[in-house]
């Protein structure tokens, strides 16, 4: 059976294979809780969903949230840059609970080549469509990069609409159903924000961990931002994309957000 490709339609690709770009999220030791339990979370960065810890310091973290319903609190003072849990908290109210993570700028320099099958190993087609029209793919190229995660952990069964709250990120994940309130096989739609407003025919990656196997998933949002994917397995799941934009900043040439929302059963 014969497949169109085009931007204008979703696409999904399955493969259970090694990733070649480095994602981020947050980790916690489980997604479920009771009330009085203590979550054990930290800020990962790897291939194929499996990481290692995050060169972590407190200066290079923006924010760091905690909501759950109308409350929030700020937890960058709370956070433990050494080898043990990046973060620890104990919960008190029964719900669902977000955690939202926003680094600052780091730098990378990438040769043409390394740059090139970066820009299409995570589907960021239009810089490197600007690169070939340009004659750039042989020029090295200059990076900010920061970091955007989304943590989303439930205590007790009662589930609110905490998952939902867009709490302006560069580049944010929403999904559009509680990922708690949906069933395993059940479908669920994310929509992605880029500066607030939805980022359309942008490619998203949708990881799963399950028993030791890491299993990822390739959509393209629609015009309006979203994707929906089938929650087939138990285990964690990643949601995650990139968007890349010319720098406003001096001293490199582009700018990229890494998005990731994080959650599991």
């Amino acid at each position: 059976m014969k497949r169109k490709f085009s931007a204008a339609f979703l696409i999904t690709t399955f493969v259970a294979v090694l990733a070649q770009a480095h994602e981020f999220w947050m980790q916690p030791d489980k997604f479920r809780f009771a009330i009085g339990e203590t979550a054990k979370i930290n800020f990962l960065v790897g291939e194929n969903f499996v990481g290692e810890r995050w060169s972590l310091a407190k200066h290079r973290l923006l924010r760091l949230d905690h909501h759950a319903g109308s409350y929030s609190e700020g937890l960058i003072e709370s956070v433990n840059p050494g080898e043990g849990n990046n973060l620890e908290i104990k919960f008190t109210r029964e719900g669902t609970h977000l955690f939202v993570m926003q680094s600052n700028n780091a730098f990378i320099e990438l040769d043409g080549e390394k740059f090139n099958a970066y820009l299409e190993e995570d589907g960021v087609e239009d810089v490197l469509a600007f690169r070939k029209k340009n004659n750039l793919l042989d020029k090295p190229a200059k990076e900010y990069y920061a970091r955007c995660a989304k943590l989303l952990l439930q205590t007790g069964t009662k589930t609110d609409d905490t998952f939902k709250k867009q709490v302006g990120l560069p580049l944010e994940i929403v999904p559009v159903k509680n990922p708690y309130a949906v069933k395993q096989g059940d479908e669920i739609t994310f929509q992605v924000l880029f500066e607030g407003k939805p980022l359309p025919f942008t490619m998203v990656k949708v990881w799963n961990r399950k028993e030791g196997t890491t299993f990822m998933q390739n959509i393209y949002t629609q015009k309006d931002g979203t994707i929906t994917t089938r929650l087939s397995n138990a285990g964690a799941w990643m949601v995650s994309c990139v968007k890349m934009v010319p720098a406003k900043e001096e001293g490199a040439d582009w700018q990229s957000y890494w998005g990731s929302l994080v959650f599991g059963f």
